[in-house]
Order: structure tokens, then C-alpha cells, then sequence
């Protein structure tokens, strides 16, 4: 019952702060910066002045798909970030762009993080296997000690806390070089400035939520094993 009810209560409270974000996003999409630029535009520009001629701008299907890819060192945006002209658009391309900043400096929270993406796959693929099994019965006292299956769990979990803590001064890092960025060029007024800070700021606690998640579920089977020893 305890599992349902945390898995309920950050199900919730994850719905809730994308929803806020969605908003945001909606209302500073309608507001025009006074630079004109469009997302891609500010992208091409921000590497550009960070002499990062390697890495290439793109545009993808989907809302809120925006990402930077280390692997091929692309920014993929949006088409609404794109082709936008709004505080929320540069607010996401300029982010972005952070990411690759990052990447071309050897921030070391990022390399961490992108060390940890295997052992991350892997985990979710073991708690994957673990949730079938249990389905059909496959794990029993008999079969496997249910001390072990917890110690397993843990362990999945210890890697997704570990994972999300990690993530979150890359995420917050991305957005201040973004923000100092956009600033500093005059990309934005000091009220476009605001906006791009506010949508960021709920893109960034998309995170916060998933990292305060993985860490009260590891807190919840570390305490369900003491309590059996």
C-alpha cells in the first residue's frame, strides 16, 4: 500500500508541474521578443560565439522534444522552438545550446551523467525483468529470498537517485549559461528576460521532481528491508 501511495503522490505531483510547464510555455510562445530571432537563429548564434562550429541545429516533430544530443552533437529543437520568435523560444534554444556548452568544456557534472547512461539503461531493463517476473509468479520465498529481490531493487534505485541528483546541476547549469547568454547579447529585454527564467525555471522542476522521486523510493525499500532484519 505504501508503494501505491508514493508511486500516486509524485505520479501526481509530476502531472501537475508538467501541466504548469505546458502552460507557461503555451503563454510565453505568444509573446514576441524584441530581437526577432527565431529559436534557431539564437541556437546557430549562441555556438557560434562560443566557437562550437561542430555541432549542428535541427528541427524535430513533437512539443517539448528539445534536447541536445552528445553522441552526434546535435540540438534538436522543436518546430515551435525552431521557427518561434518568443521569450520561450529562446529561453529553450538558448538551453540547449547550454548543453553543448557543457559538452565542448568537459563540464564534469555532464560527463558524469553521460558516464551513467548505460548503467542506467541496464537498471531500468533489471526493473523491467523484476516487475514481469513478479507478474507471473516467477519470484517466490522458495525461488529467490525476498531479501535478495529487495537488495536488487535497492540497487536499481541507488543508480536512478544517484542518475537524477546528478542531472539536476547540469539542467540548472544549461540554464544560467542560457539565460547569462540571451542577457548579455541583448537577445531579450529585461521582461522577455523574465519570462525565459520563469519557463525554465518549471522545465528545471520536471527534474527536481523526478530526482525527489528515485530518492523516496530508494528511502522506502532500504527502510522496507531494516524493518525484515
Amino acid at each position: 500500500m505504501g508503494f501505491y501511495i508514493i508511486l500516486g503522490a509524485f505520479a501526481l505531483l509530476g502531472f501537475i508541474v508538467r501541466t504548469r510547464l505546458k502552460n507557461k510555455f503555451k503563454k510565453y510562445s505568444k509573446i514576441p521578443i524584441s530581437s526577432g530571432m527565431s529559436g534557431r537563429e539564437i541556437a546557430e548564434r549562441m555556438l557560434a560565439d562560443h566557437k562550437i562550429y561542430d555541432v549542428q541545429v535541427g528541427c524535430q516533430p513533437g512539443q517539448l522534444t528539445d534536447h541536445y544530443n552528445p553522441v552526434n552533437k546535435t540540438v534538436n529543437l522543436s518546430e515551435e522552438v525552431y521557427h518561434g520568435r518568443s521569450a520561450a523560444a529562446a529561453a529553450v534554444a538558448a538551453h540547449e545550446c547550454g548543453h553543448a556548452v557543457q559538452h565542448a568544456t568537459a563540464y564534469r557534472f555532464l560527463e558524469f551523467r553521460s558516464a551513467m547512461v548505460p548503467v542506467q539503461n541496464l537498471s531500468s531493463r533489471i526493473l523491467n525483468i523484476v516487475v514481469i517476473a513478479s507478474f507471473i509468479g516467477a519470484f517466490t520465498f522458495q525461488a529467490f529470498p525476498f531479501d535478495m529481490v529487495l537488495l536488487l531493487i535497492i540497487g536499481v534505485y541507488t543508480v536512478f537517485t544517484l542518475f537524477s541528483v546528478v542531472t539536476l546541476p547540469v539542467e540548472f547549469d544549461a540554464s544560467r549559461r542560457a539565460l547569462q547568454w540571451i542577457d548579455e547579447h541583448r537577445i531579450v529585454n529585461s521582461q522577455e528576460h523574465g519570462m525565459a527564467k520563469d519557463a525554465l525555471k518549471w522545465a528545471a522542476m520536471t527534474y527536481v521532481v523526478a530526482a525527489l522521486g528515485s530518492l523516496v523510493m530508494l528511502l522506502y525499500y532500504v527502510s522496507m528491508f531494516l524493518n525484515r532484519n
